[in-house]
């Protein structure tokens, strides 16, 4: 089913999306509650751990992901961000723009140093 524009642009206020992976060694589904930016119809998110995370992990394996935002799920296909690219700088600015009026910490070292993972939903 596709995604309706208006739906989603109405979640990209919300403060956090919940990201469920499959687990790459039990199969098994996992979700966390992360930071996002919304852009169109993909998902911009940005891992502290890199790809040391366990969610990072598992979307390498099985990039078919799903998304929550607040009641509604949708499916996802996620990927890394090409580095040094326009979608690049694109996800880091969305993401520090979007949370630095929310967050009384500096931000520029996790916007610098996070990886960008997008998850397209068309």
């Amino acid at each position: 089913m596709a995604v309706d524009p208006g739906v989603l642009a109405a979640s990209g206020d919300l403060d956090f999306c919940y990201l469920t992976t499959r687990g790459r060694r039990t199969g098994e589904p996992h979700e966390i509650e992360i930071w996002f930016a919304l852009h169109g119809a993909t998902l911009f998110l940005l891992s502290g751990g890199g790809e040391k995370a366990d969610w990072v992990k598992n979307l390498r394996i099985e990039p078919a992901v799903q998304i929550r935002l607040d009641r509604t799920i949708h499916d996802a296909n996620a990927r890394i961000v090409e580095p040094a690219s326009d979608e690049d700088a694109l996800a880091r600015d969305l993401l520090v723009e979007k949370y630095t009026v929310r967050y009384s910490g500096d931000l520029q070292q996790w916007r610098a140093t996070a990886l960008p993972v997008a998850l397209d939903m068309d």
